[in-house]
This record gives structure tokens, C-alpha cells and sequence, in this order.
């Protein structure tokens, strides 16, 4: 199952990022060639942008490279690296379930609710804000995951 959500989330993330290069590539040319500079791909590529962000936070979990700071000396880490793993994943957890998952559905709710759009494009903000709690569900899966195959190994 993991493989399957790593390799969907790789080809959507290339498709996006397709997306925003062209965006970008005919922003320059109708700027610089045209003479007349197109009005959609500013918001194109910031949306895009905004997707490739988290959605790529989601799959940097996934793939154990997410950003680590060294506050507790590593002799001290060492001695329970599976009890400090364990609370790592925990807070990750939460933080993706509350501030993402939850918060993000609230965002779009509000969104949607308050019929917000974007200036250009003209659509809703909420699809727009989707991939928040897309994302957080993303990381709180593969923060499960992790824990409970860190735990079978352990048990092996």
C-alpha cells in the first residue's frame, strides 16, 4: 500500500510541477516575446507552488527525509533511540492531525462557505486549499505506518 501512495504521489508531483514550469516558461515568453504579459500564471504557479510544497512535505515523511534538529546529545538518543523515534513520530502525528487534517478541513469549509476565489482564475480557494489536509492525512499515514513497522521489527 505504501508503494502504491509513494508512486501516486511522485507522478502527481511531476504533473505539477510540468504545470508550474510551463506556467513559468510562458510567463517569460508572453512577457519578454509577446509583448503582453498573461494574466493566469502568476496564480497558476503559486498555486502550484503551494501543492508541491506539501505535498512533498507528505511524501519527505514518507521517505524518512524530513528535517531533524539535534536538541538531546546523541549518546543519551542512542541509548533509547526506539523510545525518542516513538515520541518524534507521535508529535509529527499530532501536530499533521490537528494543524493539518483539522485545521485545513476547517480552512476549506470557510472557504467554500464564504465563496471565496482567486482574483484570475476565479476558482474556489477551498480547491485550492485542499492539499492541506490531503497532505496532513499523507503524513499521518505514513507516521503510523512507520511506527507500527519500527514496532514489528522490533518484535522479529
Amino acid at each position: 500500500m505504501r508503494a502504491k501512495i509513494d508512486t501516486l504521489l511522485e507522478k502527481l508531483m511531476l504533473l505539477i510541477l510540468a504545470v508550474m514550469l510551463l506556467s513559468v516558461v510562458w510567463q517569460v515568453f508572453s512577457r519578454f516575446v509577446l509583448k503582453s504579459p498573461s494574466t493566469i500564471t502568476d496564480e497558476i504557479s503559486s498555486f502550484s507552488l503551494i501543492w508541491i510544497g506539501l505535498l512533498g512535505a507528505a511524501y519527505a515523511t514518507g521517505k524518512h527525509l524530513h528535517l531533524a534538529i539535534d536538541l538531546i546529545p546523541e549518546h543519551i538518543v542512542n541509548k533509547k533511540q526506539g523510545l525518542f523515534d516513538g515520541i518524534v513520530y507521535l508529535s509529527t502525528f499530532v501536530f499533521a492531525f490537528i494543524v493539518m487534517v483539522i485545521g485545513g478541513i476547517r480552512l476549506c469549509q470557510l472557504s467554500f462557505l464564504f465563496g471565496q476565489t482567486s482574483a484570475t482564475l476565479e476558482i474556489p480557494l477551498g480547491l485550492v486549499y485542499l492539499v492541506v489536509p490531503i497532505s496532513g492525512s499523507l503524513i499521518c499515514y505514513y507516521t503510523i505506518d512507520t511506527l507500527i513497522l519500527k514496532k514489528n521489527a522490533h518484535k522479529a
